[in-house]
């Protein structure tokens, strides 16, 4: 049984090498095999130049495939996958196109495990753990209503005047600023055609309290499901959104400003252009840390009155072994891999688990990783 792991790019390492290090045979695939080569090259000589057609020659029946690639990649592979009988995981959100191959993973009995890397991933687990110690306390009410925020945000250690840093490239960044947002605010759907038109505060219950700057992304309400939230609870609130440095709303005011104009062939272009523009001015210096913030909190409220209010946070920064970031992605999709090939997993596309054993196993593994990791009880 052979793990071929595809990419190995800046979030791709830490768990790369705890795998090979734990006596895993592991296939490397990368575009630049010098690249590979620096990362892992004094763990293994096991290393390929990507190529889809030459690998998918090599994957076997019960081999396991890993996605670190850009996000065109991850349902080719998987298709493959299901095809050749062998498992696959990836960080990234499961897309449609990717939910669509559920039955037919089933039914060849291969996990297609996604969404277990940083956010998502860590933010699933913390929301699993807290509906689940809620659903268990004497607070618990299907009367009562229910307000649930989950905030995550890649910062600089040290604040810019930009107040933000790029881990890579910021295409993807700007592009996610182009993107609508649906969430619940007041028992009502929000709409939101621009993060910039939905931001606010959020003060973190970290050990010196914190206020940042967050706004909804992407569409938080079918997670509701996947938190085994019941069709018939009120919900107040549900939002899984971005966090950010205070003042980063003013700093990147004309970066709004202009992506609203953008249209075309032409806009596409302009994005690149500001893409390698702020990847000249605003990427991390070579040992400079890195931050990582994130927050996932469930209160319940009867009567206007709080009665149950618990909040995961974490906090985390890069250090001499690498960034937060890549520690907080990559060795998450390290421990659904073994997962997978431990049988822990059951068949079918499915994002982070929610066994209660592996949602504890997972987040006792996180909190070697970060520097600061609490469940904060407002009430007590």
């Amino acid at each position: 049984m052979t793990i071929h792991w595809c990419g190995t790019g800046l979030s791709a390492i830490p768990g790369l090498r705890r795998l090979i290090k734990a006596g895993h045979d592991i296939c490397v695939w990368n575009r630049s095999t010098d690249k590979a080569q620096a990362a892992v090259g004094d763990l293994t000589d096991n290393i390929k130049a990507f190529d889809f057609d030459t690998l998918s020659g090599e994957v076997s029946e019960g081999d396991l495939v890993v996605s670190m690639l850009p996000g065109d990649w991850h349902v080719p592979l998987a298709e493959m996958c299901i095809n050749k009988g062998a498992h696959f995981v990836s960080s990234s959100y499961i897309a449609p196109e990717m939910r669509a191959l559920h039955a037919k993973a089933v039914v060849r009995g291969i996990c297609a495990v996604n969404e277990i890397g940083l956010d998502p991933g860590i933010d699933h687990l913390m929301a699993h753990h807290l509906v689940a110690d809620y659903k268990a306390s004497d607070a618990y009410s299907p009367d009562n209503d229910l307000s649930f925020i989950s905030y995550c945000g890649g910062i600089p250690k040290t604040p810019n005047p930009f107040r933000y840093k790029f881990s890579w490239s910021p295409l993807g960044v700007l592009k996610a600023l182009r993107s609508p947002s649906r969430s619940v605010r007041d028992f009502e759907e929000l709409n939101v055609a621009r993060p910039w038109d939905a931001i606010s505060s959020y003060t973190a219950p970290l050990p010196e309290a914190e206020t940042f700057e967050v706004y909804p992304n992407r569409d938080s309400i079918p997670f509701m499901e996947d938190y085994q939230f019941s069709p018939d609870w009120r919900v107040k609130q549900f939002v899984r959104g971005t966090l950010r440095l205070n003042g980063w709303t003013e700093a990147w005011a004309d970066v709004f400003r202009e992506i609203e104009t953008l249209e075309g062939e032409a806009g596409e272009a302009r994005l690149k252009e500001m893409s390698d523009q702020f990847w000249a001015e605003n990427a991390y210096d070579e040992g400079e840390p890195d931050r990582v913030v994130l927050c996932v909190s469930l209160k319940a409220e009867r009567d206007g009155k709080t009665v149950w209010h618990k909040t995961y946070v974490m906090d985390a920064w890069g250090d001499e072994n690498g960034t937060a970031m890549a520690r907080l992605v990559s060795i998450p999709v390290s421990l659904a891999i073994e997962s997978v090939l431990n049988g822990e997993i059951e068949p079918g596309v499915s994002p982070a688990p929610n066994d209660p054993a592996l949602v504890e196993r997972y987040l006792g593994e996180v909190g070697k990783l970060a520097q600061h990791l609490a469940v904060v009880d407002h009430l007590a």
